[in-house]
């Protein structure tokens, strides 16, 4: 999507791409890879029942909410702002005129109507080279940031050649990678970036770096919420 100020990258159904068979990965809704040109950005809006991650890429990104929270974000961090019961927020470039490059993502809550809350921490302290480094969780107590879902993202930044692999954390659990840059093969498949494949069914997947590479796992429940069912 391509709307001047912004263009727009989505994985899944958003907006005005419908793609039927492409709607989901369990509990992953929305992965969309958004370039916000300078001092533009998202008015106020609402959301609800969704855990909303956001990592930028390059740039930095301008939040606030309706919980008080006002911060700027760039590469190197993690966001996460859980809307629960209900929260409103905005989103902008925090630059005049530098182009900012971020991934935003939303996956469904557990439960239905969790209080609202908001919190971002740097993942740089965590990554070590060649290898996944767990940058969110269900676990309060855990490095990085925590979501009220049974999830795990990982992020790794691979040199030319090298051989690795992912054990996924949860029985019943998928894993969805996403190439920020470089070239990889994922369990047999080649993938560039911007490329995702989600892999289930399986307890490890190999990944293999053919140049150097960086790397997104978001680990996810397979079956949706029972709230999202019932009227």
């Amino acid at each position: 999507m391509n709307h001047g100020w912004l263009k727009s990258f989505h994985t899944f159904s958003f907006a005005d791409y419908h793609n039927p068979e492409r709607v989901n990965f369990g509990v992953l809704r929305v992965i969309n890879e958004d370039r916000v040109q300078g001092s533009k950005g998202f008015g106020t809006h609402p959301h609800r029942d969704m855990e909303i991650i956001s990592i930028p890429l390059s740039g930095s990104l301008e939040h606030k909410d309706s919980m008080g929270n006002g911060s700027v974000i760039k590469r190197g961090e993690v966001q996460v702002m859980s809307a629960g019961t209900g929260v409103t927020h905005s989103e902008f470039n925090a630059s005049d005129n530098e182009i900012v490059h971020f991934l935003q993502i939303w996956v469904f809550s557990r439960e239905k109507g969790v209080k609202p809350r908001y919190q971002q921490e740097p993942i740089a302290q965590f990554l070590k080279e060649n290898e996944f480094q767990q940058i969110l969780s269900p676990n309060q107590d855990d490095q990085g940031v925590w979501i009220h879902q049974d999830a795990w993202f990982s992020w790794a930044e691979f040199s030319e050649d090298t051989k690795s692999s992912y054990t996924i954390k949860r029985k019943d659990n998928g894993a969805y990678f996403f190439v920020i840059s470089g070239s990889v093969e994922i369990a047999g498949q080649k993938l560039n970036p911007s490329d995702g494949f989600g892999v289930w069914e399986t307890d490890e997947v190999s990944v293999n770096a053919s140049k150097d590479a960086v790397v997104l796992v978001m680990d996810v429940p397979m079956e949706l919420p029972e709230y999202l069912f019932k009227r």
